[in-house]
C-alpha cells in the first residue's frame, strides 16, 4: 500500500478551548484508496479533515506532523479538493454555477475565461447535473440540494486534485440522494485514480464503498483498518457499539464480504 500522508501525534486545540479537538492522532492516508473517517458529532473528524487540507481557522494550535509523499506539501484547491457539509454555505449565492466551478481551474491551471467555462461544463457533465448548459448560467438557489452538492463536488475537482476530502457531504440530504452522492464520489475517484477521505457519522453509509475506516471518538482515534476486517472483528468496544446500532451491519449475511 502506498502511503500518501503519514500523520503522527497530530493534536489541534482551538482558541479559547481548554480541551483539544484532536489528541495525538497517528494515521496513514493510503494513496489511491477510499478512507472513511467515522464518528459522532464532536468526535474531531471534521477538525481532522480540515487539518489535513490546511483549512483550520486562524488561532487553532497544531502539534505533531503531516509527512506527505510528494516533494512539497499539497495546496488546498489545487492538490486537495474539499467538499463541505452544506453546499448552501460553501457556494456563493451571487455567482453563477459556471463561475464557481471554473474559479479553481482558472486560478490553479491558468485557464482563460473561455477555457474555464469549457472546463466547468465538462465537470457539470461528469457529476451528472441535468441540462448542464442551463446549469452553467444558473445561480445556486435555482438548484435542488442534491444538485448544489454535485456542483460543490464539480468545483472541488475542477483543478484535478489528487486528494478529495468530503466532509459530511450527505448529511443534509435525504437517503435516496445520499446514496446517489456516495455513488458519484466513488465513480469519480475511481475514474480519476484519486484518494478519497470521506467524513461521516454513518458507519453503514461508509461500509458500502470505503476500503479503510478510521473510527474517532472524543478527539481520539480508537480503531482503524480494512473496512471488512473492522466490521467483522472490531477491536474497540465503541466500534462494536456503532456496528450494533445498525442492524444490517450486525447480521452475518452482510459481513460475508469481510475479506475484501
Amino acid at each position: 500500500m502506498t502511503v500518501l500522508c503519514e500523520i503522527r501525534r497530530l493534536a489541534v486545540t482551538y482558541r479559547g478551548e481548554t480541551m483539544p479537538a484532536l489528541k495525538a492522532i497517528d494515521l496513514d492516508i493510503p494513496g489511491g484508496e477510499r478512507l472513511a473517517i467515522i464518528g459522532e458529532s464532536g468526535s474531531g473528524k471534521s477538525t481532522f479533515a480540515r487539518a489535513l487540507a490546511g483549512l483550520l481557522p486562524d488561532g487553532a494550535s497544531v502539534a505533531g506532523s503531516l509527512r506527505w509523499s510528494a516533494d512539497r506539501p499539497p495546496r488546498a484547491g489545487r492538490d486537495i479538493g474539499f467538499v463541505f457539509q452544506d453546499p448552501s454555505a460553501s457556494l456563493n449565492p451571487v455567482l453563477t454555477v459556471g463561475e464557481q466551478v471554473a474559479e479553481g481551474a482558472r486560478r490553479h491551471l491558468g485557464l482563460s475565461r473561455r477555457q474555464g467555462e469549457a472546463r466547468a461544463l465538462e465537470m457539470l457533465e461528469r457529476v451528472h447535473i441535468p441540462d448542464p448548459h442551463k446549469a452553467l448560467h444558473a445561480f445556486p438557489h435555482q438548484l435542488s440540494g442534491g444538485q448544489r452538492q454535485r456542483v460543490a463536488i464539480a468545483a472541488a475537482l475542477a483543478a484535478r486534485p489528487g486528494l478529495l476530502i468530503a466532509d459530511e457531504p450527505t448529511s443534509a440530504l435525504d437517503m435516496v440522494v445520499q446514496a446517489e452522492i456516495v455513488a458519484l464520489l466513488d465513480e469519480l475517484v475511481r475514474e480519476g485514480g484519486m484518494t478519497l477521505v470521506f467524513v461521516t457519522h454513518d458507519i453503514a453509509l461508509a461500509s458500502g464503498f470505503a476500503d479503510h475506516v478510521a473510527i474517532f471518538r472524543d478527539g481520539m482515534l480508537v480503531e482503524t483498518g480494512a473496512t471488512g476486517k473492522v466490521l467483522a472483528r472490531p477491536q474497540a468496544a465503541y466500534t462494536a457499539a456503532l456496528i450494533a446500532s445498525h442492524r444490517d451491519l450486525a447480521t452475518p449475511p452482510l459481513i460475508r464480504e469481510a475479506g475484501r
